[in-house]
């Protein structure tokens, strides 16, 4: 056991260096962003997808063009707009014929949906339709069409954008859309430092060249790895307590009986634990801390606590309420 566990520590160590060298890569385009890069990663690496949300010029597009870039993986960009189809995404069949016998027959055209890293630029610029048209895909990992199913290639991960200023001609994702997205990181505007470096990076002759470091078997393997990440009874505790303390029928919190419409359901639970591992993983450790669990809640519960109207006009956000929530628990374990 201890052999194995030697030999489990030797392969880390490798690709936790392919993982510092793909940071690095992605540093050469991206300036800043450490957070939001480390939660992308986090949750490729728990097997995951992501919702990213921002301002226009924030460099989302670009971020995740960059990290695909750095892994020897196909890559597809899906530019949603109201006219988008869901036949736009997933593929349709097409009238073919055999040359050599004259018979017509129908064949199947993949769409951008069969790639491992797939950008869904603007989500919320498409109708629902369309935007359900990537449930089976989030969840299930596999395309069913006129009867016929087609898996999709391993990893895959959705890292999708939207723009929160927008409220004309958007479609917001259903709540339980949003829940199919393991993490719903919100991205800033730069520091005064960062932004300066922009300027200067951005618009000079000079252009980094980004190159692969890691392949698509090692974030398998990695992907793998993370499962395999021990976490402490005590810790499993502690993040059904969270979960659980966010659902008004349930919680002992004023403040999540005021505020809060609808909780978190069980798969927040699930997705605390996955990229717990997962970012103690990519730290090169083999046990989840209670730091991690704290570092992960926010982009975990972002999108799965749902505030009431009172909260909306107080400006309290679903983040608020989290951050009450985990002073609430630490001041309780102190008693």
């Amino acid at each position: 056991m201890d052999k194995e566990l030697l030999e489990v520590e030797q392969e880390l160590k490798v690709l936790n260096a392919k993982l510092v060298d793909l940071k690095n890569e992605i540093s050469k385009v991206i300036v800043g962003q450490e957070e939001t890069v480390e939660h992308l990663l986090i949750t490729f690496l728990a097997g995951g997808h992501a919702l990213l949300e921002g301002v226009p010029g924030l460099a989302k597009t670009l971020m995740i063009k960059t990290l695909a870039q750095t892994i020897h993986l196909k890559f597809s960009r899906i530019q949603f707009t109201p006219d988008l189809m869901p036949s736009d995404i997933i593929g349709t069949e097409i009238l073919e014929e055999d040359h050599s016998t004259g018979k017509k027959f129908f064949e199947f055209k993949k769409g951008p949906i069969f790639a491992n890293i797939i950008l869904a630029d603007e989500i919320n610029r498409t109708p629902p339709k369309t935007q359900a048209a990537l449930l089976e895909a989030m969840q299930e990992f596999e395309v069913t069409y006129s009867g016929k199913t087609y898996h999709l290639d391993s990893p895959f991960f959705i890292l999708a954008t939207q723009n929160p200023i927008e409220q004309s001609g958007t479609f917001p994702l259903p709540e339980a859309q949003q829940d199919r997205f393991l993490f719903y990181i919100k991205i800033g505007y730069p520091s005064e430092a960062e932004e300066k470096s922009i300027l200067v990076n951005t618009t000079g002759a000079k252009k980094e060249a980004v190159k692969a470091v890691i392949t698509g078997e090692e974030i398998i393997r990695l992907q793998q790895l993370v499962r395999q990440v021990p976490i402490s009874d005590d810790l499993v505790d502690y993040v059904n307590r969270v979960v659980r303390a966010t659902r008004p029928a349930t919680s002992t919190s004023d403040f999540v009986k005021e505020w809060v419409d609808w909780g978190a359901g069980p798969r927040a639970g699930q997705a605390m634990i996955l990229t717990a591992k997962a970012r103690a993983l990519q730290q090169g450790r083999l046990s989840v801390t209670l730091d991690d669990l704290k570092n992960v809640a926010y982009p975990v519960l972002r999108h799965r606590i749902i505030i009431n109207f009172k909260a909306e006009a107080e400006a309290i956000t679903s983040d608020d309420v989290t951050r009450e929530l985990l002073k609430a628990l630490e001041l309780s374990q102190k008693k």
